[in-house]
């Protein structure tokens, strides 16, 4: 990056950002697992993925805006729930335990345009010194496989491979990841 280029900028999610992260988690699934999942496979993501409004209303989601534009988000959660969005099945806020429990890395997208430009690894940085500075000593997550090179990358290992079923019968392979603080 030259000093002309904007550098890219964190900040908390708002509830007023709520439609241009959803269109953008929209993009995001439709386009960036097209590489890793069949067309079907794609298509049933949309039921397992999504924006969790939780994250905003509890102040640990984040947005990396390029000049201005949202280019990226995701979170971390000091509650139960592993991955999915509103609409989602399965979700549990129950709070976890940092002595005992791992903070969730969670909802993590980057617009297809913003893709390579280090949006992930802003965030990632930041859910982890924000779940550090409340006492988790570990974060886990449930990764895309889209997303596993990233994490990969960034320290995560992998703890188990599951599958998200769908209420069409799709199974969406995900990987349980893990990173120590």
């Amino acid at each position: 990056m030259n000093s002309s280029e904007p550098a890219l900028t964190l900040r908390l999610a708002r509830a007023d950002d709520m439609p241009v992260l959803s269109a953008l988690m929209d993009r995001a699934i439709g386009e960036l697992l097209q590489d890793f999942l069949p067309p079907e496979g794609v298509k049933a993501s949309f039921e397992i993925m999504g924006l969790d409004t939780q994250l905003i209303a509890d102040g640990t989601y984040f947005v990396v805006e390029d000049a201005g534009q949202i280019a990226g988000c995701g979170g971390w959660s000091r509650r139960a729930t592993l991955f999915g969005g509103d609409h989602s099945a399965g979700r549990d806020a129950a709070l976890l335990d940092p002595k005992v429990d791992a903070a969730r890395v969670r909802a993590m997208y980057t617009h297809p345009d913003h893709t390579r430009k280090g949006v992930g690894r802003l965030i990632l940085d930041a859910c982890e010194a924000a779940a550090r500075a409340e006492g988790f000593e570990r974060v886990e997550m449930a990764a895309t496989m889209g997303g596993v090179p990233l994490y990969r990358a960034c320290g995560y290992h992998d703890i188990e491979t599951f599958e998200a079923v769908t209420s069409t019968g799709y199974r969406v392979p995900l990987i349980r990841m893990g990173k120590g603080l």
